[in-house]
């Protein structure tokens, strides 16, 4: 994969790990109920992101950040999946059925790009 790849992706996790601490709350709401601390583990898939990022914007570790994505992405699917569970009609278009579809298939998309980031 190209280095533009590599580096996108890591402006991606950039951005969005700058977006769990703009807006805990929502990212708060996607942590499963059965796991805890949510505030801690936003924080925490923050950090995982940034350094993640860091990573992939130097060349001579970007393998290594291509596969941490890949491990850090697949570990947020356990949210998407949760809330395939208990999706509603009612709560807005991410928690309904088709939401919640498009949240997995997105992110799977994203597991997709870091593993082509890490074919070089």
């Amino acid at each position: 994969m190209s280095d533009f790849a590599a580096l996108a992706l890591a402006a991606f996790l950039t951005v969005t790990a700058v977006t769990h601490f703009l807006f805990p709350g929502y990212f708060r709401s996607l942590v499963p109920r059965w796991l805890p601390s949510p505030a801690a583990l936003v924080t925490a898939s923050a950090v995982a992101e940034l350094a993640t990022a860091a990573l992939l914007f130097i060349p001579a570790t970007r393998m290594a950040g291509g596969w941490t994505a890949v491990a850090l992405l697949s570990a947020f699917q356990v949210s998407h999946l949760h809330a395939a569970f208990r999706t509603r009609a009612r709560t807005g278009f991410l928690n309904s059925p088709w939401g919640v579809a498009a949240r997995l298939a997105v992110n799977a998309a994203y597991i997709g790009w870091a593993l082509a980031v890490t074919a070089g």
